[in-house]
């Protein structure tokens, strides 16, 4: 088993669980003990766990998001087949606003050669994209929270408000007809609906997995949304109940 799917079995086991031992996770995954402690230290490091002798518990409740150094491993080759189809929907010269995550990290490296003015609404994505060499990149104020990096508060709001984009690109935590856009923080789902206040057009990115599912804070309906950009493996029943909302689907 590869490093990234062991720890993403071990997180995912301890956090239904509550706590387990490290015997317990060996039989689990098929590795060694001494393996097994040096992933929950890796774990333990990334905020997903807390070590005591001879195990682990969980540090996240069933609705948290998972860590940011923890997601951004996972699925990484959909991300950028995601990135790679929302670049082409954007034209050179357009201004471009940039939410947080895993997947929106993704298309700011797709553009990072393109001659675009583009916001981002995370230190991440500023990292990626400081010293490019046509693209103009403007950066909001607002307060990051830890690991993920992410902008949010009144100052980003502001930065927000007192702009007008042509493109808005979004991440979610769940996305489906019935409940739209949601997050699993609020003030994250107050920067998105001031992201689509201030957008011509807005853009989601999701997973497939991500079209069954609905985190605790609604950002938008989906008829907010122009267009959705998923992988493959996303239903026939999901596509179909978000383009009876008027929402363009495309699948990568």
């Amino acid at each position: 088993m590869a490093s990234v799917d062991r720890l993403k079995q071990i997180a995912d086991a301890v956090r239904e669980a509550g706590q387990l031992g490290v015997a317990e996770l060996a039989e689990r995954t098929g590795a060694s003990e001494m393996t097994i402690r040096r992933d929950l230290e890796t774990l333990a490091g990334q905020g997903v766990l807390e070590r005591y002798r001879g195990g682990a518990r969980t540090l996240l409740l069933r609705g948290d998001e998972p860590p940011f150094g923890m997601r951004a491993h996972e699925g990484l080759e959909i991300k950028r087949r995601i990135a790679a189809e929302v670049a082409g929907l954007i034209a050179d010269g357009e201004s471009v606003v940039l939410d947080s995550g895993t997947t929106c990290l993704e298309v700011a490296r797709a553009l990072e050669h393109r001659r675009l003015t583009v916001l981002p609404l995370s230190l991440h994505a500023v990292n990626a994209l400081t010293g490019a060499p046509l693209l103009t990149l403007l950066v909001p104020g607002g307060k990051p929270r830890p690991g993920e990096l992410a902008l949010t508060g009144p100052l980003t709001l502001a930065s927000l408000s007192a702009l007008r984009f042509d493109t808005a690109v979004l991440g979610c935590c769940g996305l489906n007809a019935t409940d739209g856009l949601t997050a699993y923080d609020l003030d994250d789902a107050a920067i998105k609906r001031a992201a689509i206040a201030s957008s011509r057009r807005v853009i989601a990115v999701a997973e497939a997995a991500k079209l069954s599912r609905t985190a605790l804070a609604f950002a938008a309906p989906a008829a907010a949304l122009h267009a959705v950009v998923t992988d493959a493996s996303a239903t026939p029943d999901d596509i179909a109940a978000l383009e009876a909302e008027g929402v363009t689907v495309r699948r990568v």
